[in-house]
């Protein structure tokens, strides 16, 4: 199969995978127009009678194609190096989604959505509690979904509690709304002494992952956010973005406000055109360093509780959070 034929392939199963119900191939045809791809309704077909050999899709008759599971495996393998920079647009995209407004406390942000199992989750929020206290998450917000409950987009699946952490591309978020454009260079392990910042130790770019940076060092049991919110020494995950100089006035005001608003995370900033924590930023630009919004996560995992999670994974409105330290009698008291 030549790369051509394959990247249209797998553009036809994602459009299948985006789609609420099976779709027909004059609706795929559409969009993927929309996408930019122009294919005829008869090269349509043509490729969904090979994407029906080879198993990737169902061929339910005049309702249409829908993905199988083993379409969906070849989803999300297929093609890697069409993915790179997949992370650095989701950021883009979340931000501009994002209509939370920091005056009236009111509209969506961006979440982090990790599962547990529902017997783990008394012990994953006794955790949670200490790392939010250490300041090493983003901000002092959180929400709990239990089984059926919704938590943005997401449905908490049976058996399972969904634990909703702010993800930090808020932040992007709210100084994209002030008209400050962010540019999000890295995610990257941050060494932490006596409770400070220190170094960056790993770092991943946006632009060359297709996989969130603290996801996969998450994954790869390469933090230690337990020690570092129990002595104030460890390694969390954190990012490394520059804003325009010209603007530190207002993003500074901002940054005061997020704290207010419980949305804060921001663990370092530099001044204009100097380095900040031995990175090197861009003439005209000053550095700023963000706790990771999966970091409370990261020290369940370490604490060896199995968790599932997705960065920037749902909008959700900003009433629907709580802080932290009221976490455990809210589940407590839907539960009884």
């Amino acid at each position: 199969m030549d790369i051509k034929t394959k990247r249209r392939m797998v553009a036809i199963l994602r459009i299948l995978h985006d789609a609420p119900t099976s779709l027909g191939s004059e609706r795929i045809a559409k969009a993927l127009e929309l996408a930019g791809i122009e294919l005829s309704e008869r090269a349509v077909r043509n490729y969904l009678a090979q994407t029906d050999e080879l198993g990737w899709t169902d061929n339910l008759g005049r309702r249409g194609r829908r993905l199988t599971q083993r379409g969906l495996s070849e989803l999300e393998g297929a093609l890697v190096v069409d993915k790179v920079g997949f992370i650095a647009a989701k950021v883009d995209t979340l931000s501009y989604q994002m209509d939370f407004d920091l005056a009236t406390r009111r509209g969506r942000v961006i979440l982090n959505i990790s599962t547990v199992a529902l017997r783990d989750l008394k012990s994953a929020l006794h955790i949670l509690y200490d790392v939010f206290k250490a300041r090493l998450g983003m901000g002092r917000l959180a929400v709990v979904g239990l089984p059926g409950e919704q938590v943005g987009g997401f449905r908490t699946p049976a058996n399972c509690a969904a634990i909703g952490t702010v993800c930090s591309v808020s932040m992007n978020g709210m100084l994209l709304h002030a008209n400050i454009v962010t540019h999000s260079r890295f995610g990257g392990l941050l060494e932490m002494n006596d409770g400070h910042p220190n170094r960056f130790t790993q770092i991943i770019t946006y632009d060359g992952s297709s996989l969130d940076p603290l996801e996969i060092f998450i994954r790869g049991h390469m933090t230690g956010v337990l020690p570092a919110s129990q002595t104030g020494n460890g390694t969390i995950g954190a990012s490394f973005r520059e804003v325009p100089a010209v603007a530190l006035p207002e993003v500074l005001r901002i940054v005061r406000e997020t704290e207010e608003a419980g949305l804060g995370g921001v663990l370092a900033m530099g001044s204009p055109n100097q380095p900040l924590l031995d990175i090197p930023v861009a003439s005209g630009r000053v550095g700023l360093v963000l706790g990771g919004g999966l970091n409370p996560i990261a020290a369940v995992v370490e604490s060896g509780i199995s968790v599932t999670s997705t960065a920037m994974s749902t909008l959700c409105d900003y009433q629907e959070l709580m802080d932290f330290r009221h976490l455990a009698a809210s589940v407590a008291k839907r539960t009884g």
